[in-house]
């Protein structure tokens, strides 16, 4: 499978895009919603919204809970961009079609990136419902091979060996905490680590993670930030804590139990990322 989509691809797409929101202020952020957490694009205001399918190069999104589509316009007077639900490599999609709409963002201008998913708690501290900041991430994927940024560098955006020492962006982190103590949520904070998926982990894998640093996993996120930190966009993390990590084998976890977490986490993410936009 070819890993890498060309710099005449990614321009082909935000080309289409550029076309359907001509009338459309230049958008101040990207924001992709995680697995159960499609209803802030729902808020977007004078919104356009744009099916996936009708893109071209574009990749579908199959997951439920991911319902396909970006939905430009307004949230809190500010021009955003929304990805009402998101690509996975598990999917069967390469690095490069996962990480293809952060690209079509970079070369339509987009400075900043807000990230979201659902994660499982991998901190003993963290429930089910628990919001967390994510300072850092664990590139598991990456370091078994899965690079977003193997292939031909694409000079026109950013440099062959980007730095990932500060992936996280420390101003808006800042603005996450200010945000979330005006609102009074409980902001839990952490590594992220990214694996492939589709599979949940074995106590043995949470285990090992959690030697290794990591407080949240899931399956998606780390690819989008690599990508968005090679073409210099500021990036703000928030990890919906879905279910409590299994370490010792004795409870099931399901995409269903995600998706109703979802509905207490929506809420609480919502909040903290409207403050955010006010004050970027």
């Amino acid at each position: 499978m070819q890993n890498f989509i060309s710099i005449e691809q990614i321009d082909a797409t935000a080309q289409a895009v550029k076309k359907k929101i001509s009338t459309l202020r230049e958008p101040l952020a990207g924001i992709i919603l995680g697995s159960g957490l499609n209803g802030l694009a729902d808020s977007v205001q004078n919104a356009v919204r744009i099916p996936y399918g009708d893109l071209p190069n574009f990749p579908v999104s199959t997951v439920e809970g991911h319902t396909g589509r970006f939905v430009i316009g307004e949230l809190e007077s500010k021009p955003v961009f929304v990805m009402q639900g998101r690509i996975h490599y598990y999917e069967g999609y390469s690095m490069g079609q996962v990480t293809l709409p952060v690209r079509v963002m970079q070369r339509l201008g987009i400075p900043n990136l807000i990230v979201t998913n659902a994660a499982g708690g991998v901190h003993p501290d963290f429930l089910p419902g628990d919001v967390m900041l994510i300072t850092d991430q664990l590139n598991l994927m990456g370091m078994s091979g899965l690079n977003p940024l193997m292939g031909p560098n694409l000079d026109e955006i950013g440099t062959r060996f980007p730095d990932m020492s500060q992936a996280y962006d420390r101003d808006c982190m800042d603005l996450a905490r200010k945000a979330a103590k005006e609102n009074k949520i409980t902001l839990r904070e952490g590594v992220y680590a990214g694996l492939s998926g589709p599979s949940f982990e074995s106590p043995a894998d949470l285990r090992f993670l959690r030697l290794a640093g990591a407080d949240a996993v899931g399956m998606s996120t780390v690819p989008e930030v690599i990508v968005a930190r090679h073409g210099n966009m500021r990036v703000l993390g928030l990890s919906g804590i879905s279910n409590k990590a299994n370490l010792d084998g004795t409870t099931i976890t399901t995409h269903e139990e995600v998706m109703e977490a979802g509905k207490v986490i929506t809420p609480k993410v919502e909040m903290i990322i409207r403050a955010v936009l006010r004050n970027l």
